[in-house]
């Protein structure tokens, strides 16, 4: 079920720091104020009110960066709203001008059952309609598979502990485990091929830019993966 305990004001707040921020880069308050419109005093406020929840890290003239308590929650929402943002696109088929501002509307009000609902209809779908990256769901499968032959309850299902990052949101030389992998059999087959499974430990070598692959070390072979597969492949990152 959608999340009552946490108010949809800290939800917009989480969400902008995860738009725009990440691991490494602090979102100023002044560039939070204009995103959500609210003047730059009482964003400060809100600033320390979510670190003495722990869902930010606050550091005043140098701004604010999720924690991972706040990394799940944002991550939540923004899967949310750019599965509805899909929804109403593909399905709907409502304008595109009035997409983002209905799926802001709903996305607070959506529950984890709806939304698994939504993700089943779409064929568990990558990117939104504005080509951002939807985050990986937070339910403990493997893959879409595992998730589309699971008839139970969802409240029955467990959740991981970990928030997933996909591979295209690595840094130079950084390690992880791949721990879910978004789509079909089709999917699962093809990157089996290439020696990444559930458990597979890969560095993450370079980008390049002009044709958007991505190089990373596969049991000391370099192998190079388009963004589309990389944006389908989650992994928890290796200390």
């Amino acid at each position: 079920m959608a999340n009552k305990e946490i108010s949809e004001n800290i939800e917009e707040y989480l969400e902008v720091l995860y738009k725009y921020g990440n691991k490494n880069n602090y979102v100023s308050t002044t560039k939070i104020s204009k995103k959500l419109n609210i003047a730059p005093g009482s964003v400060t406020q809100m600033l320390k009110k979510l670190e003495k929840l722990n869902y930010i890290s606050y550091f005043p003239y140098k701004g604010a960066i999720l924690t991972d308590e706040g990394m799940k929650i944002a991550q939540k929402i923004t899967r949310k709203h750019r599965i509805l943002e899909r929804f109403l696109a593909d399905i709907l088929k409502i304008k595109k001008e009035n997409i983002h501002i209905q799926a802001c509307d709903m996305e607070h009000s959506l529950s984890d059952e709806a939304e698994r609902a939504m993700c089943h209809m779409l064929e568990h779908p990558d990117l939104c309609p504005g080509d951002k990256p939807i985050p990986a769901c937070d339910l403990d499968f493997n893959n879409c598979e595992e998730c589309k032959t699971e008839s139970g309850d969802i409240e029955e299902i467990g959740v991981r502990n970990d928030s997933l990052v996909s591979l295209a949101q690595l840094y130079a030389n950084e390690k992880a485990e791949v721990s879910f992998i978004r789509g079909d059999t089709n999917v699962l087959k093809k990157l089996m091929t290439m020696g990444i499974a559930i458990g597979t430990v890969i560095c993450f070598e370079e980008l390049n830019e002009v044709n958007n692959i991505f190089k990373i070390t596969v049991k000391d072979s370099i192998i190079e993966i388009p963004r589309n597969v990389a944006n389908n492949i989650f992994v928890t990152l290796i200390s």
